[in-house]
């Protein structure tokens, strides 16, 4: 495998003293990935593109007429909008189907001369935590290839962890970022809900998705979301908060004696891995000893995540995907002799099994008879989580905990086991139903050599100080 730049102040320096140019750089990363095609990361790569590309930029390096990002590579995860290009989800309903436009933050990208190198795999429709639901097959894991890399983000996460390429934006509804970077040994930064533009996102829970980044340096993701963030009137959900200069806040020191770290028991008990939960309790012993006020809190609806954040967004996703019907665009059965018999067939033929699960039970909870006791339940529940944020953040400044209740587990091993499953968001669900923004961060390795994530989730539109605190917390 190629040896390539590790980080964007690195290529910075190589294209501005020659020994570097763009084609040099994809080259590299094409090799990468040619090499490495066993891990099965890239749904759709987009070679003579990026490398037309690179020539183009290398053109304006010398001019001096470059964008901000010139000489970021990027992948995206196959859930946003590229025109031109291929958008499956990973589904088979989406066979055939070309965007006709781009997401916001891929108009944003281009802007700034970002050379996107190709579409990443991931769990059909962004729906699993193991990035085995994909019509594409399974992604697998480059610290060891019998694992999960986690999901639904996993291939975006292994494209960074891999070598790839620079950074990967990947989408989050219960986890997806955060989840697969403890897997795979790597940094993911999921956002405050609307601080990113969804326009161009494929729907799968609305009111819970968010576009976020894989990366391996703090400077290299403040860089990336400086350009990217941001109100856009395409998207009515997206703030109007000022965009921060989140690289020059990285290079103030936190003082210590003025940040509260707190973490909830809740997120301590049971189901908890012996050796993430040392290492978890490590690192705050060591916060402590640099002068970092610990405390204990709690947050007492904890117990009820999994359950309402699987009722609602199952909801949100049987409305969403009720528009894939064989009618306007992607798949269609063949074997129909009525138009109802057509919708039948082609969902039943085009979804896989996961996504069918969801939108069975997201009917269920709307149906007549159900909505009050199951999805008008969830959402007061919804409330309270969020409640137990906003109380918790009167008191400290941020909350540390697990990312995952355990490391990478084998391939097929929960495919047959849902409720299994889905307990990998146990931690981070939560974040998603308050709409907070929260980071994973590589904090050790367990007895089988296997890399763990350490979750910081902050105060909404404070991805500066969690961009801040990864820097205080070293590895």
């Amino acid at each position: 495998m190629n040896s390539t730049p590790k980080s964007f102040s690195e290529i910075n320096s190589g294209l501005n003293s020659r020994s570097l140019t763009c084609v040099k750089l994809v080259n590299s990363y094409l090799e990468n990935i040619q090499s490495q095609k066993d891990l099965n990361v890239f749904i759709n790569l987009f070679e003579e593109d990026a490398l037309k590309r690179a020539v183009e930029i290398d053109g304006r390096l010398k001019a001096g007429t470059a964008g901000k990002l010139a000489g970021m590579v990027i992948s995206v995860k196959d859930v946003i909008s590229v025109k031109d290009k291929p958008l499956t989800c990973a589904s088979k309903i989406l066979s055939g189907y070309n965007a006709s436009y781009n997401a916001t933050v891929i108009d944003r990208l281009l802007e700034e001369d970002a050379i996107i190198i190709g579409k990443t795999n991931c769990d059909e429709f962004a729906m699993g935590s193991s990035n085995e639901n994909s019509f594409y097959g399974p992604v697998k894991n480059p610290v060891d290839k019998t694992r999960v890399p986690g999901g639904s983000s996993g291939a975006s996460a292994v494209s960074v962890a891999s070598d790839m390429c620079l950074l990967s934006l990947g989408s989050e509804t219960g986890g997806s970022i955060r989840q697969p970077a403890s897997y795979c040994g790597i940094t993911g930064l999921k956002m405050t809900y609307g601080r990113l533009s969804r326009y161009g996102l494929v729907a799968f829970a609305s009111s819970f998705d968010s576009i976020g980044i894989f990366g391996n340096n703090s400077s290299d993701i403040a860089v990336l979301l400086e350009v990217i963030a941001g109100i856009d009137k395409m998207d009515s959900t997206s703030s109007n908060e000022p965009v921060k200069n989140y690289s020059a806040i990285l290079k103030n020191n936190i003082d210590p004696a003025k940040v509260k770290i707190g973490y909830a028991k809740e997120y301590f008990e049971e189901g908890l891995d012996s050796d993430i939960k040392n290492g978890i309790l490590l690192q705050l012993d060591k916060l402590k000893k640099e002068g970092f006020e610990i405390r204990e809190i709690s947050l007492p609806h904890s117990r009820y995540v999994i359950q309402t954040y699987y009722i609602l967004t199952s909801a949100e996703a049987s409305s969403n995907l009720s528009r894939y019907d064989g009618v306007r665009y992607g798949y269609r059965s063949q074997n129909s002799s009525s138009l109802e018999e057509m919708y039948i067939n082609t969902r039943s033929e085009g979804f896989g099994e996961e996504v069918k699960r969801r939108i069975m039970l997201g009917t269920y909870v709307l149906s007549a008879g159900y909505y009050d006791a199951y999805y008008r339940k969830a959402q007061k529940v919804r409330r309270l989580i969020m409640n137990d944020f906003e109380n918790a953040f009167k008191e400290v400044d941020f909350i540390v905990s697990p990312t995952t209740p355990t490391t990478a587990f084998k391939l097929g091993e929960k495919v047959d086991d849902p409720l299994s499953m889905y307990l990998n968001d146990i931690y981070t669900a939560s974040v998603n139903l308050a709409g907070i923004p929260a980071i994973s961060i590589p904090a050790g390795k367990d007895r089988n050599n296997l890399p763990f994530g350490l979750q910081i989730m902050g105060k909404k539109f404070d991805e500066a100080g969690l961009l801040a605190m990864w820097n205080e917390i070293k590895y």
